[in-house]
């Protein structure tokens, strides 16, 4: 079963995506702050993070650049949520090393696709 670390410090927001994808048979973790997220991944590298930009302690994009640097989750790819939707802040989301940026409100299914889709290979870590 693939794992995937779900972190927002929006609870309902956690929730609605660890639902999702539960419902189509990932294991989920959940963090409700980036350095809580950064913890539980190098506790247990998930195969997938999906990570909300805008967190207490570490921002998504802090997270994503940490994972990268370390040799236990270097090859972990990550897809940032962000209610932020402009083109600068989606350009420096790919460019913190994301294989992709979801603008909110997004529906569940959008997410949950493109979840398997990076987990098909779409994008390398």
């Amino acid at each position: 079963m693939q794992h995937i670390l779900v972190a927002d410090d929006e609870a309902d927001i956690r929730r609605l995506i660890s639902f999702a994808l539960q419902r189509r048979g990932y294991k989920v973790t959940q963090a409700p702050a980036g350095d809580e997220a950064l913890k539980l991944a190098m506790d247990e590298p998930p195969d997938l993070a999906v990570l909300d930009v805008a967190m207490p302690g570490l921002s998504g994009l802090e997270v994503t650049r940490e994972l990268a640097a370390r040799p236990a989750t270097a090859r972990v790819p990550v897809i940032l949520v962000s209610a932020n939707g402009q083109a600068a802040e989606i350009a420096a989301g790919l460019a913190s090393g994301a294989c992709a940026y979801i603008v909110k409100p997004f529906a569940p299914s959008e997410l949950v696709d493109r979840v398997a889709a990076v987990l098909g290979g779409q994008c390398r870590g």
